[in-house]
């Protein structure tokens, strides 16, 4: 069944449409800018000549004489045939000489002026009756715009010398048209490039977020395995966020199914044995009564896997180690002696005991100790020695760094299984054979801890004689060195 949504609309053609329309608008207000510019150039440039040859004319006027006789010229005729036989017209311009009100001195045409067929000035009577009553203007003529001047002067016999200078526009139009129109078609091609690479650049730019929404759409809570390949540019950044997303929601996940697992594993067993005595008591007292015992003990070991399963799946969480405050490391070392002294009949002593202060949370530190401690009682029997002690070392991979350490004179560790001895539901197999009760949590926490402060947590000691589980956690400033001391 079709979809009724309207498609939505691609960022990539709002990207390139707005690109291309500013563009488009910039370059329209250039090529208008550049054509009334030429325009107003041609103009400029028309009136400007019209002015310099009237001002030449009326120079020559005032100091020019008859090369013939070196004097002043004595006829109007004269001094026009002489002035325009030095003239070199421009291109579109025509220099016309009249000598009182019906003689006429040829004009003086310049390469680009019209030919006498097209527009003859010298028989354009309206004209010269406008150059009588005004010294300049604007006329429209067969031959296109024209820009004209006149000036007048006076020769000796009466006679009147008239210059009429024209100046035809429309060829340097049409010489600006054609720029124009040059500068038209350019643009147009740049608009076309433009439109091209902006649509290819916003497709490389965009490709994160459509790989993001492809990623999006594909991903189930079954696999969450989908990755975005990163770029290095900002809208990467964008993929990268994702990606790191998609990591945070696997590994929630994970550790979800994870802990369903572990539970399921390490709850079935308790269950199985609470549903079998349940389903074999009957109504003798004393039976009633040992089975009781049995399913307590089974639901308080129960208990004990929720709440280890609980602490593990919060290690998972940004929160679960605090380190917020300075602690002072001699007052921790003293509050957990008081605290593991309680767990069983041992011989509990301090070796040292580490001065001064550290960043770190003390109730998860008091938590892996404790672990530790009850670790070590349930390897070790009546009156055996339990040991703690803490230290400042300067730690090849953590650099300074605060130790917290146990050590038990139990059966040890074998190194075979030092490897995995902290992974969950791992028992190890003590030198001695014994097999202790525990649903393998514990050491899992204590890892969990330390890496929560950065740190690890150590396994040494011989096997059959003791093992030693250090926690090692690193320090931001030096401490004082630690006093030496021994408590029975």
């Amino acid at each position: 069944m079709a979809s009724d949504r309207p498609r939505p609309r691609l960022a990539r053609d709002t990207i390139v449409g707005w690109m291309v329309l500013v563009l488009f608008v910039s370059l329209l207000s250039v090529v208008i800018v550049v054509r009334e510019s030429l325009h107003l150039s041609v103009t400029e440039r028309a009136n400007a000549d019209v002015a310099q040859e009237i001002d030449e004319f009326r120079t020559f006027t005032e100091d020019g004489t008859d090369p013939e006789t070196s004097k002043p010229f004595t006829t109007a005729d004269r001094l026009l045939e002489v002035y325009l036989s030095r003239q070199r017209p421009g291109n579109d311009e025509i220099i016309v000489g009249y000598v009182g009100d019906t003689g006429q001195v040829l004009p003086v045409r310049g390469p680009g002026a019209p030919e006498p067929e097209e527009y003859d000035l010298t028989r354009d009577r309206e004209l010269l009756a406008e150059a009588g009553r005004a010294s300049s203007g604007t006329r429209e003529t067969p031959a296109g715009e024209m820009r004209w001047a006149r000036a007048g002067v006076d020769v000796r016999g009466g006679q009147d010398a008239v210059l009429v200078v024209a100046v035809f526009t429309d060829p340097a139009r049409a010489d600006a048209d054609r720029t124009v129109r040059t500068l038209t078609f350019v643009s147009l091609g740049a608009l076309l490039f433009a439109g091209v690479v902006s649509w290819l650049v916003a497709g490389r730019i965009l490709r994160p977020v459509r790989q993001v929404q492809e990623a999006a759409e594909e991903i189930t809570e079954h696999d969450l395995t989908r990755r975005i390949d990163v770029g290095d540019d900002d809208v990467s950044g964008l993929a990268s966020t994702f990606n790191r997303m998609l990591d945070r929601l696997e590994e929630a996940f994970r550790a979800e199914q994870r802990f369903v697992d572990d539970a399921g594993h390490e709850l079935r067993t308790p269950i199985t044995v609470i549903r079998g005595h349940l389903e074999l008591m009957d109504d003798d007292p004393e039976s009633r009564q040992a089975t009781l015992r049995i399913v307590t003990t089974e639901l308080d070991r129960m208990g004990r896997i929720v709440t280890d399963l609980l602490a593990l799946a919060k290690a998972d969480r940004p929160d679960f180690v605090r380190a917020s405050e300075d602690v002072d490391t001699s007052m921790l070392t003293v509050a957990l002696e008081a605290k593991i002294s309680a767990l069983a009949d041992r011989r509990w002593r301090v070796a040292r005991i580490a001065e001064g202060t550290a960043r770190l949370d003390a109730q998860r530190i008091t938590q892996a100790v404790l672990q530790l401690a009850q670790n070590a009682v349930q390897h070790t029997r009546d009156g055996d020695a339990i040991t703690l002690a803490s230290d400042i070392v300067d730690d090849p991979e953590l650099g300074r760094a605060l130790t917290i350490s146990v050590e038990d004179t139990g059966p040890g560790v074998p190194h075979a299984d030092r490897e995995h001895i902290f992974e969950r539901f791992s028992h190890g197999e003590p030198p001695d054979g014994r097999r202790h009760s525990g649903a393998g949590l514990g050491l899992a926490i204590v890892r969990a801890i330390a890496e929560g402060h950065d740190g690890r947590v150590d396994v040494g000691g011989e096997p059959g004689q003791g093992a030693v589980f250090t926690l090692v956690l690193p320090v931001d400033t030096p401490l004082p060195e630690p006093t030496d001391t021994e408590e029975p």
